[in-house]
């Protein structure tokens, strides 16, 4: 099953990438391709929580999901034909990225705590 989630989440990451930058040539389509994979990407982090018990990767885990709901926002500001999506999109990249970075660690950290 985690395989498949893992399937999903590229897809969707890919999704919501290429539709940023179809939005140069194309701003009236863009939108309906970013928002089902928003979407996706949205329902698939919350269906994966953090498995450990440590704050800071479930304070982690709570910044991914600060991200999607950025994402959200910028769709919704795509749809809108707001250029502040752009600025929000790259807000919710970030902190997506950050989490990316330093989640696994975390988790890694804590079990190898939990080894001695």
């Amino acid at each position: 099953m985690s395989n498949t989630k893992d399937i999903l989440l590229r897809i969707s990451a890919i999704c919501i990438l290429l539709s940023a930058m179809a939005f140069l040539f194309l701003p009236e389509v863009a939108p309906w391709i970013m928002a089902p994979a928003v979407i996706l990407f949205t329902v698939m982090t919350v269906t994966s929580p953090y498995p450990g018990k440590s704050i800071r990767g479930k304070r982690l885990f709570n910044i991914q999901l600060f991200a999607c709901v950025l994402m959200i926002v910028a769709t919704y500001l795509m749809f809108r034909q707001r250029p502040e999506w752009v600025l929000t999109m790259i807000s919710g990249a970030v902190f997506l990225l950050y989490a990316a970075i330093v989640l696994p660690k975390e988790l890694e950290k804590e079990k190898n705590k939990n080894k001695y």
